[in-house]
């Protein structure tokens, strides 16, 4: 029997091609994305490995990030790190060497004035020389390190990037004003941040502590151990030298180093359970294939097995021959699929350092894990998807021997599946209907157990749905394609399992890219709405980094010619009736010109007065209307009594209570500043925009945005996500496809003679042609159609559980795009079906009509 297995499995190394290939593929993304995951990870600790190579003792001061709010400042009372903690510091016995960091954002403009990489990877820090003008950190390549207010030093691949050499002016930005520097030095380093592509300032002590944090203060200090003290000892000795407060950490090297290296085997491993879930959806697509390639082959071998009953062997030995086949094809697929994916590895490697030519990099690491993984992973699918074709090929009588083909399914097996596959469709819509309505995060569980019980039920209801929804398009056919149109509509439905296990492949693809795209069209519609519904500015001036801005640029913003009116928007957090809460700012001039509120009660002017206005869920959770008053405390401890001057409706630009400027500004003189909102005389213009850029110094770091472009800000972020999706779903389509053509070329076998008849009485090698690609075209129309519905309404119930999260969100169906997803599937049909098509209708009339 062993023996028959692997005779069967030559005989049909055609037939069963489609099938290793899904394998293939689907364990090729397992084996890529474990080489690529594992080679990445091991290329940034190495890269990191030096980060901390001087460091015995690390002292930082989480509250000094770039100048700490007056709240950072109240709970960390007066206390920072100074030059006399540094010496204090020094003078400790097991102490070597002790200096001082300052370190902050710092944005580097090109020629043109545009911010040289991403502003999260741009950072500033302190030229700190020893006795010999040297600082090991930055060995200078050219020129000196900086020694003035002026003068700066950037690392070697920015000044490349740039194209500036020694002595150049560079423009550079913090959080205040943009400063036109002289460039006096070049310098390397095994700096992270440089090594991830990032941009690196160098500063002299005084300018750094200056611009990134305040005079005389420090973010942190490193310590280096004499030889003989130990991390844990020198760390016993600092600490009763630290200032007292909350916002200092000690740690010792070995532990930054560790928490380093944790910190990238959490984002790796994220990496890769991300990867391998898409892998896995490959691979289930594949289950399909594989089940329905074998249920063909057993179809076509009826008589073959039922004489291997009829001559002696036993129903286990039938099933463990099919079982062998499949164990064979997995072997040789998970092998191919374990090459094909080492080079996926080596490709997505090399499109990281297209993407990023800093990213680290090393030599490909395989893992004995990766090579068993991908192998079990590869034979168990295989043999599982194998596993009830056999168990049916086992059943076959003796007697089917004596047959003319085909053996019926029974009709007690087709109530059976029926009322499986309603009970679990029924059962998972009952549960997402029931997590929809829950209104938030609660419904969340209910939701994906019922898309998962659901989608599931519909795969087993996929051949009692394929005959009556197929039959919907037949009149069309027939009008469109004639002849050939009817014989396609009949093919589909002729074999209601075969036809549905085809679709169901692209059904998974298409929930899973149809719900992604109406919860990205969904949650986009209600950002937008909530942020620029509220927002009458032409502009919103703001920092590319997301950090506040300094004092000057709303006083550099309202001098700006074209500006009619402007306000700093701020926000701080006051503890009002017990509770902390978001405080937005802005100027009670000017307010309803730039911002747009529903009042529920009440009315803006109230802010010229001093008073609050409070959304409609502040109000109902402190028991306040207009007129009430809220007890306050202030940063400084101070308390005092607001009034609730109006209620509004909640809005996505402005926090939940708004308060006038120049109230804050009593007890609070530094607020954060996150934007600036501009009203033009003119409205939104050129010339206004570039007002505004130009009254900013030409800040690379400032951006001046629209309300076009704040919507595009958010819809990229969600595209970027989609495309991200949709480019993993790829496989998995690919898989599909393979599906669909494996699907044609074994019906066309099977049909040999019934096409070798319909050539006979007429119809010639085109009408064969067309009947062929339109019965692909109809099979992936009707598993996309069950896919787009599905995926919508799942999405539906998704957006229910989110209302409480996102205030206003309705599900919006983005037609176009789900129109094109079903035309790009009518495609993959077609282009699936045009070697089944052409070897269809190649076949030859007399030697088909003999065909057995």
């Amino acid at each position: 029997m062993y023996r028959t297995a692997l005779r069967n499995v030559l005989a049909h190394k055609g037939r069963l091609l489609m099938t290793a290939l899904a394998v293939m593929l689907g364990t090729a993304f397992v084996a890529g994305t474990m080489v690529f995951s594992d080679t990445f990870g091991k290329a940034m600790r190495d890269s990191n490995s030096k980060s901390y190579s001087d460091v015995s003792v690390q002292v930082v001061d989480r509250a000094a990030g770039s100048r700490a709010t007056a709240k950072q400042k109240s709970e960390g009372g007066s206390a920072s790190l100074t030059d006399a903690t540094v010496q204090q510091l020094a003078a400790l016995p097991g102490t070597a060497g002790a200096r001082g960091i300052v370190s902050g954002f710092t944005g580097v403009a090109d020629r043109s004035g545009n911010l040289i990489g991403q502003f999260w990877a741009a950072k500033g820090a302190n030229f700190a020389p020893g006795q010999d003008g040297k600082d090991a950190r930055y060995p200078m390549a050219e020129g000196q390190g900086p020694n003035g207010a002026k003068e700066i030093a950037l690392d070697r691949k920015t000044a490349d990037k740039a194209g500036y050499k020694v002595g150049d002016t560079v423009r550079v930005a913090t959080n205040g004003p943009v400063i036109d520097a002289k460039l006096t030095g070049i310098f390397t380093t095994d700096d992270p941040v440089v090594n991830s592509g990032g941009t690196l300032t160098l500063f002299d002590r005084t300018t750094a502590q200056q611009l990134l944090l305040e005079p005389g203060r420090y973010s942190g200090i490193v310590l280096t151990a004499k030889p003989g003290t130990s991390e844990d000892a020198l760390l016993a000795q600092a600490r009763p030298k630290v200032p007292s407060g909350s916002q200092f950490d000690l740690e010792t090297g070995t532990t930054l180093k560790a928490d380093e290296q944790k910190m990238i085997a959490e984002g790796t491993n994220a990496l890769r359970t991300v990867l391998l879930a898409f892998a896995g959806i490959s691979l289930f697509v594949g289950i399909f294939i594989i089940a329905n390639t074998f249920t063909m082959l057993i179809a076509q071998r009826t008589k073959e097995l039922a004489l291997l009953r009829a001559i002696g062997a036993s129903r286990r030995q039938v099933t463990r021959s099919v079982l062998v086949e499949a164990l064979a094809i997995g072997t040789l697929s998970a092998v191919a699929g374990l090459l094909a994916g080492i080079g996926i590895g080596a490709g997505m490697q090399s499109l990281m350092l297209t993407l990023n030519e800093n990213m680290p990099q090393g030599s490909l690491v395989i893992k004995p894990l990766t090579v068993v993984v991908t192998l079990v992973v590869g034979v168990l699918v295989t043999v599982l998807s194998a596993l009830l074709p056999a168990v049916r090929a086992a059943r076959i009588a003796p007697v089917a021997a004596m047959s003319s083909g085909d053996q019926p399914v029974s009709q007690k097996s087709l109530v059976v599946r029926n009322t499986i596959g309603s009970v679990l469709a029924i059962g998972g819509l009952a549960l997402i209907g029931f997590g929809a309505a829950t209104g938030n995060d609660s419904g969340r569980m209910p939701v994906a157990l019922g898309a998962f019980l659901a989608l599931i039920g519909v795969f087993v209801l996929l051949p009692l749905l394929s005959r009556p929804v197929i039959a919907l398009v037949g009149p069309v056919l027939r009008k469109l394609a004639g002849t050939p149109g009817k014989l396609a509509q009949q093919n589909a439905v002729r074999n209601p399992r075969r036809t549905a296990s085809t679709a169901a492949a692209l059904t998974i693809g298409l929930t899973l890219v149809s719900g992604l795209t109406v919860l990205g069209a969904s949650v986009t519609g209600v950002i937008d709405r909530a942020v620029t519904s509220s927002m009458k500015a032409d502009y919103l001036v703001g920092a590319a980094n997301g950090m506040g801005l300094s004092d000057q640029v709303p006083a550099q913003i309202a001098k700006a010619p074209g500006v009619a009116a402007s306000s700093p928007m701020t926000n701080v957090f006051w503890e009002l009736n017990g509770t902390d809460k978001s405080i937005s700012g802005l100027n009670a001039e000017g307010f309803d010109r730039l911002v747009d509120v529903k009042m529920v009660s009440g009315s803006t002017a109230a802010l010229g007065q001093g008073r609050l206005l409070v959304d409609q869920d502040v109000a109902a959770k402190f028991n306040v209307t207009t007129g009430s008053t809220v007890s306050v405390r202030y940063p400084d401890e101070s308390t005092g009594q607001l009034t609730v001057g109006g209620v509004y409706e909640k809005s996505g630009m402005l926090g939940p209570v708004v308060l006038a400027n120049a109230e804050i500004a009593k007890h609070e003189p530094h607020a954060h500043i996150s934007d600036v909102l501009v009203k033009g005389t003119d409205g939104a213009t050129a010339a206004l925009k570039q007002s505004l850029k130009d009254a900013t110094g030409a800040n690379p770091v400032i951006e001046v945005k629209s309300k076009q472009d704040v919507r595009d800000g958010f819809s990229q972020s969600i595209t970027f996500v989609l495309n991200l999706m949709y480019g993993l779903l790829a496989m998995s389509v690919l898989v599909a496809i393979l599906g669909v053509i494996n699907t044609l070329a074994m019906s066309v076998f099977e049909r040999k003679r019934e096409i070798g008849m319909l050539r006979a009485i007429g119809l010639d090698r085109g009408g064969i042609k067309r009947m062929v690609r339109l019965e692909s075209v109809v099979i992936s129309l009707f598993g996309a159609g069950i896919g787009v519905l599905l995926g919508c309404f799942i999405a539906w119930a998704i957006n229910g559980t989110l209302k409480s999260s996102l205030s206003g969100l309705t599900t919006v169906l983005p037609y176009g795009q789900l129109a094109l997803f079903l035309a790009l599937a009518g495609l993959v049909g077609l282009v699936a079906a045009i070697w089944p098509a052409r070897r269809a209708a190649k076949l030859d009339i007399l030697e088909s009509i003999k065909t057995d």
